[in-house]
């Protein structure tokens, strides 16, 4: 599948009209990881957003030294990394590929060159960072009202 038909069917950049796409597909790089790899690690700062082309990921709290629990997955046509766009920019989990995994990835400093030169093409891509950040404490509230509500809380 193309860059910009995966693009257009992301959560974070559907919005945009073919030519903003193009501007978008411009500074995306297409990268591969095999089974098993860490994309990034849960606390240094974070400088890419990714949106998957093919594969999924493993969002994985770690919890201790020793300890760490899955939380999430994101698949096709799912960002991961948003992060990246949010000051002061620390990786608030790690992201492990569960499979082989394409991905197409945006060094915050591009995206965030474009989101500035047309605002329009930024207005669009943060109100959908913020729908995609909504869904995913959404996730996190419902998984969590899970553990506890067995418990009779």
């Amino acid at each position: 599948m193309e860059k910009i038909e995966v693009l257009k069917r992301s959560d974070l950049f559907r919005t945009l009209d073919d030519d903003e796409l193009g501007l978008v597909a411009a500074i995306g790089e297409e990268l591969e990881f095999d089974a098993g790899a860490i994309i990034c690690k849960q606390g240094p700062l974070l400088d890419r957003i990714y949106v998957i082309k093919e594969g999924a990921v493993a969002i994985i709290l770690e919890v201790g030294p020793m300890a760490e629990r899955q939380v999430q997955a994101a698949t096709q046509f799912e960002s991961l990394g948003w992060v990246a766009m949010i000051p002061p920019y620390p990786c608030t989990a790690t992201a492990k590929t569960l499979e082989k995994t394409k991905l197409i990835g945006f060094g915050r400093d591009e995206l965030y060159g474009l989101c500035t030169a047309k605002p329009e093409v930024g207005f669009k891509v943060l109100q959908a960072l913020a729908c995609v950040m909504s869904g995913r404490l959404r996730q996190a509230y419902t998984q969590l009202l899970g553990v506890t509500g067995s418990e009779g809380y």
